[in-house]
């Protein structure tokens, strides 16, 4: 999540979260945390609605925060509003992991529905195979049986 969103769920201005940030940076030390946008990342499509909302001249580029970051925030902001929306956050974050992880088990549920399956349409198809020789062993002419008047007398 970018700044500016994280402030504007917070209540408060981009500017004094990044100010809580920079006064407690030792929290947030490492890219597993948050980092700062180059002006290249900054100027990809994927943000240009950044752009439009708050001008082309950017003074100061945002940072973009992890999980963690989020988590973290808590520990420095610490307004009645910032409490509560990053609780509502991490349940967020808490629910999506659980549904990936529901999704990941029924992965592998239908995945062993197929090799079952596999393994079930392979013994039919055998069977049916051997039902298709025994056929063709049936199906062959026979020598008759018994006495044949030729026709050429």
């Amino acid at each position: 999540m970018l700044d500016f969103d994280i402030a504007g769920l917070y209540g408060i201005e981009t500017r004094v979260l990044k100010q809580a940030v920079r006064r407690n940076i030792k929290r947030f030390d490492g890219d597993d945390f948050m980092f700062e946008l180059t002006r290249e990342e900054l100027s990809r499509s994927q943000i240009v609605t950044l752009n439009r909302r708050r001008g082309s001249n950017i003074k100061y580029l945002p940072f973009a925060f992890s999980e963690l970051g989020v988590a973290m925030l808590s520990s420095v902001l610490n307004s009645e509003t910032a409490i509560e929306t990053n609780r509502n956050i991490m349940r967020a974050f808490v629910l999506s992991r659980h549904y990936l992880q529901e999704h990941a088990e029924l992965s592998v549920k239908v995945e062993q529905f197929m090799m079952d399956t596999n393994i079930q349409f392979n013994e039919i198809y055998q069977a049916l195979t051997e039902l298709a020789e025994q056929k063709k062993e049936l199906d062959k002419p026979r020598n008759p049986i018994g006495f044949s008047i030729s026709k050429n007398r």
